[in-house]
């Protein structure tokens, strides 16, 4: 009877603290949530709520993947530091969020009639498209379609009435976590040779483990399907993390292909080592060869196509139509989000320089800047979550004509950003509470596109 007991026991254990959290307790995984977790998966639990469950999502599953029980999972994780009793409190506080936010979606709907007033500027939102999953990338045909990725795997192309049709062609893509079909870009000679360029989760299998990294496909659109296609950059090495891939694409005014790549989590092998693809931005050509006058061409043990390095996860990058500088965002950990001006050959100091913390608040480092290493531009204390990043050259916003925006994942608004040269004069918040931000994007007729992520909608911005 005894032994029966003790197999119980664990149930009996699930069930008390499910009577805890219940009674008053949950305020304390309330509050390790919002310590330990929220700069992550939101303030509100919003990446959990539409996302791939690697290792289920019951209740006892979470529990599972929080306390790191899974190859490949959480051992990063900054709940680690929680004991049992406080590792079931949160899974169980997780499972009760979902929950609620799934409601307040139902019902909070989109603003699709949204009027928004700044510095100058009203704007009113237009849906270009709705009921999407993880929209990720956009890009704009000549004839004015408009091409955009969601994170699941698809490719669609929308036209200006509203008509939408998938696109045949997609590379596989792992769609996990924080991977998946992610940034799409035009070669800027499309009108005559068609090709398009994906970025997107690659992955392998390696002695029975699925490895995954951030690769580019090129392939040419003929119809509604790609053809061709051929991964031009594949970064090493490949990683079972499943997060921090960067992976924005953007062409320059010579026709350079640059590529951003998340540190994958691994900031002590990655960022700072020239032998690793992973923490960098990428330069090649179109076809993928590499440019001869790139940084670290002729050094041996380095992988050509490095441009810069010292990055975490950069998911926002832009060319200033003016300078033809790039500028590019990238998450910090907890607070330390950064702007910077990307150069040749230069390093952006992560994990050695950095104004964030660890999740559980100690430091990575003491320094906030060194000599050799680039400051950014501007940061953000809390993090803003970075993701999507344009220069407006309108005539549309005359008030916001030169500006950089930057979007939010984590606060759901654009950041509009004045420059004086490449010091930051103005910071003003735009479009409060539209969604989580993840791309965006200006048309050819200089119209200004963001989509949004938790539900997924496409908008389009008109100045009133």
């Amino acid at each position: 009877m005894f032994r029966y007991l003790l197999l119980l026991a664990p149930l009996f254990t699930l069930l008390f603290c499910h009577r805890e959290i219940n009674s008053g307790s949950g305020r304390k995984a309330e509050n390790n949530y919002k310590t330990l977790c929220a700069s992550c998966h939101g303030p509100t639990v919003e990446s959990f709520v539409q996302r791939d469950w690697k290792h289920g999502s019951s209740r006892l599953e979470i529990i599972s993947s929080i306390g790191g029980n899974f190859t490949g999972g959480a051992n990063h994780h900054p709940a680690q530091k929680l004991n049992e009793k406080e590792v079931q409190e949160l899974g169980q506080y997780i499972i009760d969020a979902i929950v609620e936010r799934k409601q307040k979606m139902i019902t909070e709907g989109a603003p699709t009639n949204g009027v928004y007033t700044s510095q100058g500027m009203t704007v009113q939102l237009d849906t270009i498209a709705g009921g999407l999953e993880n929209p990720w990338g956009m890009a704009f045909l000549p004839n004015g379609d408009l091409l955009f990725t969601e994170r699941s795997g698809k490719l669609w192309r929308i036209t200006p009435k509203g008509k939408k049709t998938e696109i045949s062609g997609v590379p596989p893509v792992l769609v996990e976590s924080q991977g998946g079909l992610l940034d799409v870009e035009l070669h800027p000679q499309f009108a005559t040779n068609a090709f398009v360029y994906l970025s997107y989760s690659k992955f392998r299998d390696s002695a029975g483990v699925q490895l995954a990294t951030t690769a580019v496909r090129r392939a040419r659109l003929e119809g509604d399907r790609l053809v061709e296609g051929l991964d031009i950059f594949t970064a090493l090495p490949y990683s079972n993390t499943r997060y921090h891939y960067g992976s924005r694409l953007e062409f320059d005014k010579q026709g350079y292909l640059y590529i951003s790549v998340g540190d994958r989590g691994d900031q002590d092998a990655n960022p700072q080592q020239l032998g690793s693809d992973c923490g960098k931005i990428h330069r090649i050509h179109a076809d993928g060869h590499v440019p001869s006058d790139n940084p670290f061409v002729n050094q041996k043990g380095v992988r050509a196509t490095l441009f810069s390095y010292g990055h975490r996860n950069p998911q926002g990058v832009a060319l200033n139509p003016l300078t033809g500088d790039l500028w590019e965002t990238e998450h910090g950990p907890q607070g330390g989000d950064e702007l910077n001006v990307i150069r040749a050959g230069k390093n952006y100091g992560w994990p050695v320089v950095s104004y964030g913390t660890h999740y559980d608040g100690r430091p990575f480092t003491q320094l906030t800047e060194k000599e050799g290493i680039e400051s950014p531009k501007t940061y953000w204390i809390p993090s803003i979550a970075p993701c999507g990043l344009t220069f407006i050259n309108s005539d549309r916003y005359p008030a916001w004509k030169g500006d950089l925006l930057a979007g939010s994942l984590r606060f759901k608004y654009i950041e509009r950003i004045r420059l004086d040269g490449e010091k930051v004069a103005l910071r003003e918040p735009l479009l409060k509470n539209i969604g989580r931000i993840r791309c965006l994007t200006v048309s050819p007729d200089g119209y200004l596109y963001v989509a949004v992520e938790e539900p997924g909608f496409i908008f389009r911005l008109m100045p009133k």
